[in-house]
């Protein structure tokens, strides 16, 4: 079987809401549900009760808090927005976008996907790091879900992936079977740190108004590309050499040292 998606619910605003959102998976033979930073405290009475039947299930349910430490662990995540963000990602609908999801799972890759909270969704930092957007076509006049809602139809047309069985991308296969498997989002998280340090020491990220813009979009940029864990390596070992170089050329006096 094609290991399925984690799916992520990030800080719900209702306990319900993760009860039905579980419950949502469970019908469709899911319960790979990790939850970040919920405003409500666990285990909530409300989310048994709205979790029905699936309420013993809840055990399965993971919570992190924050959302770095929620996606380290996986290769591939589409964030599920319906909104104009101002970010340059690829935009899948829905059946394309699980039909990727299930082609990245056949190849060994870990995947996800994100939800927003109920009454903002997403925010651009948060869809930044994600390498595309999950969107589901509905009425133009009205799209808004409620989070179990979209949870269902992104279970659900899982669900029915599976039994249709679609192809997988023999060059994504090919790729990730060898030894150089892709990066994992904690991979690109350690070398965002190091940039972000590296271009703070050059002075690059400058006026201070523009560096969450400037790093946001660098983050963007790594994250559209399918980077090897050996290429983030690389990636990280050419920082450490610029930092050594700079390291290497201060002085004395500018160290503060008897010269």
């Amino acid at each position: 079987m094609t290991p399925p998606p984690v799916f992520i619910l990030l800080r719900p605003q209702l306990a319900e809401n993760i009860g039905t959102a579980f419950r949502a998976l469970w019908n469709c033979g899911l319960k790979s549900l990790r939850v970040v930073n919920p405003r409500e405290p666990w285990p909530h009475e409300k989310a048994l009760k709205a979790a029905a039947g699936a309420a013993g299930e809840l055990g399965h349910v993971a919570f992190f808090p924050t959302l770095e430490e929620a996606t380290q662990d996986l290769h591939f995540l589409l964030a599920t927005t319906v909104r104009q963000r101002y970010i340059v990602k690829p935009v899948h609908v829905l059946k394309e976008g699980v039909s990727l999801l299930r082609e990245r799972a056949a190849a060994g890759l870990r995947t996800g996907i994100l939800f927003g909270t109920e009454r903002t969704g997403l925010e651009v930092d948060e869809i930044a790091p994600a390498q595309g957007i999950l969107t589901i076509p509905l009425n133009p006049s009205y799209s808004s879900l409620n989070l179990a809602q979209a949870v269902l139809l992104v279970a659900y047309e899982w669900w029915q992936q599976g039994v249709d069985g679609p192809s997988t991308d023999a060059s994504l296969a090919t790729l990730t079977r060898s030894q150089e498997l892709l990066a994992t989002a904690g991979d690109l998280q350690g070398f965002y740190g190091q940039l972000e340090r590296a271009l703070d020491l050059s002075g690059f990220l400058h006026p201070p108004a523009m560096r969450p813009s400037m790093l946001r979009n660098l983050r963007a940029l790594f994250a559209r590309i399918p980077l090897t864990a050996q290429e983030v390596r690389t990636l990280r070992g050419i920082l450490t050499s610029f930092e050594h170089l700079a390291d290497s050329r201060v002085s004395p006096s500018q160290t503060g040292e008897d010269v």
